[in-house]
């Protein structure tokens, strides 16, 4: 693709200047680890709002949703639509006024209050493990996106995003995240939408698109089939050729549809949409996850909290025209691509469409998409450490100025860990990507069962949490090893499911075998004392004592 010019460069370096600006400058107001982790309870609603939707959308998710867009379709906008928005609404009325209520600092946190500090530190330490995986992961991800838009070097862009990324982050911690993300929110939503306008403009317009859209899928769909019955015993292919034309999933009617069948081969089937997406992942990753919901904990009041959510969720509604769009106009454009380089179809796009400066403005979009993710995780992580294990376990008594100066430590030892681990990825193949993604949803199902049952029932107990906890997390790793080729070919065995992701399934399962666990062993055995069950829904009154 086109190389950028100065004038790119300048747009740039304009945004990045301002990101320092403002993130050291917020820095120069903390004085407190209470300040560093939870910004003194001071943020307004309209920028933890604003920091939601930009910490959701990373640069992967630019890179990975326009790709799959271009090998399945519009069927990607429903991981926002149904995904987040829902969720995002119940979260704001139901469950983040009570962990705000709650004055806690880590969802951990919340669960030994709740149930036991076996269940905090398990919960602490898979979701610390995930974060720390995810800082290199984003870091080389989008080093190579980088490189394939600008040409430099890919050592480079990721010691560079990790220097400026950890340089704001250790000044000021979540304040200086939060407010960078509402910078880097505007730039990634206008630079996604003056991508996506000049776009469908180039291609003619949105009923062109549409067509063209139909005759690429209906060529894909036949060159595809091909390729299918070439593998095929003359049996198999006697029976798909009788096989009725509704039950065959083609390009041509899924590019288009939000409702996909059981048996396509999108990640997207509307079993997995409908249970997995909108009722476990959904919620678990807008109510369970530290790096999302410890923006609405340093909220100024419960109010400012389900305002912030409710805020966001309104602009989720536009975020799947500007990730997901991109990827049907490279479809059109660059229909030779294939599924293999799907992911390379936005920046070959970006070379292809935008003139100088509008390039750099681009860049500048797709880097406030990766900064607003890395500097969120990072200090996500640095909370759980210092919070649920360093003053949990070994410095109980440790006052302000302590929290302070570890966090801040902590921030450069996991700046240095994304870098390291960031290096080493490079000697992975590309599947490593797809594995810590899966990662998520280990833990969503589980973690969000876990949560649901100690907020709404004060019947569940300490002992039914931690089992089910755990049997949910050994469900998910178990369900992912028996859909593997290896395994399968192993235990001589047929992969569990059919379809090309099955992680929506992953998350499902997961959260009805912890369920009934907890469920199971709350009724039989031991229940917790009135200390532990006031920590439900309702049994605190707005100052946080008891109801």
């Amino acid at each position: 693709m086109a190389q950028l010019t100065s004038i790119d460069y300048l747009v740039i370096l304009s945004y990045l200047a301002a990101t320092m600006v403002i993130g050291l400058w917020v820095g120069s107001y903390v004085r407190s680890g209470s300040d560093f982790f939870l910004a003194g309870r001071s943020l307004p609603w309209w920028a933890i709002g604003m920091s939601l939707v930009a910490t959701d959308i990373g640069g992967t998710d630019l890179i990975g949703v326009g790709g799959d867009a271009y090998r399945y379709g519009i069927v990607m906008g429903n991981f926002e639509w149904i995904g987040c928005i829902p969720a995002m609404l119940v979260g704001a009325f139901v469950f983040i006024p009570h962990l705000w209520r709650c004055r806690v600092t880590t969802i951990p946190e919340y669960l030994e209050r709740r149930f036991s500090v076996q269940l905090r530190s398990s919960v602490a330490a898979c979701w610390l493990f995930l974060m720390a995986c995810n800082l290199g992961v984003m870091l080389l991800a989008s080093a190579v996106f980088l490189k394939s838009l600008s040409g430099w070097d890919v050592s480079v862009c990721i010691l560079a995003t990790a220097l400026l990324v950890g340089a704001y982050t250790w000044s000021g911690g979540l304040a200086a995240v939060v407010y960078t993300d509402v910078l880097q929110g505007v730039v990634m939503i206008c630079g996604c939408l003056m991508f996506v306008v000049i776009g469908i403009y180039e291609v003619g317009g949105i009923e062109p698109l549409v067509d063209k859209i139909h005759a690429v899928a209906k060529a894909q769909d036949q060159q595809d089939a091909w390729q299918r019955e070439q593998k095929m015993t003359a049996t198999e292919r006697l029976a798909e050729k009788t096989k009725p034309r509704h039950d065959r999933p083609t390009h041509e009617s899924e590019h288009l549809s939000l409702v996909l069948p059981v048996d396509t081969r999108s990640p997207g089937p509307w079993p997995g949409i409908l249970f997995g997406l909108g009722l476990i992942v959904g919620p678990g990753y807008w109510i369970g996850n530290q790096c999302i919901v410890q923006r609405a904990l340093g909220a100024k009041s419960e109010y400012e909290a389900r305002a912030a959510y409710v805020y966001g969720a309104l602009i989720k509604n536009l975020i799947p025209f500007l990730v997901a769009v991109p990827g049907l106009i490279a479809l059109v454009k660059f229909p030779e691509l294939g599924h293999e380089r799907a992911d390379v179809a936005l920046p070959q796009l970006v070379g292809a469409l935008l003139p100088v400066g509008f390039r750099g403005m681009f860049v500048a979009a797709f880097l406030a998409a990766l900064m607003s993710s890395v500097d969120s995780y990072l200090n996500s992580a640095t909370t759980l450490y210092v919070n649920d294990f360093y003053r949990r376990f070994y410095r109980p008594e440790a006052d302000e100025g302590q929290m302070l100066a570890v966090g801040r430590w902590t921030t450069i030892g996991f700046v240095a860990w994304g870098i390291y681990f960031a290096f080493q990825l490079q000697a992975f193949p590309a599947g490593i990507y797809t594995i810590f993604q899966t990662l998520l949803s280990f833990f969503l199902g589980p973690t969000l069962a876990v949560l649901a049952a100690g907020m709404l029932s004060r019947s569940a107990s300490s002992d039914g949490a931690v089992t089910g906890f755990y049997a949910g997390l050994l469900t998910s790793i178990g369900l992912f090893s028996l859909n593997q080729p290896g395994v399968c070919r192993w235990l001589n065995l047929k992969p569990l499911f059919q379809v090309g992701q099955p992680y929506l399934y992953y998350s499902i399962w997961s959260f009805l075998v912890a369920m009934t666990f907890i469920v199971i062993f709350s009724y039989f055995l031991r229940s917790d004392p009135p200390e532990k069950t006031r920590y439900a829904i309702g049994g605190l009154n707005p100052e946080g004592g008891a109801a």
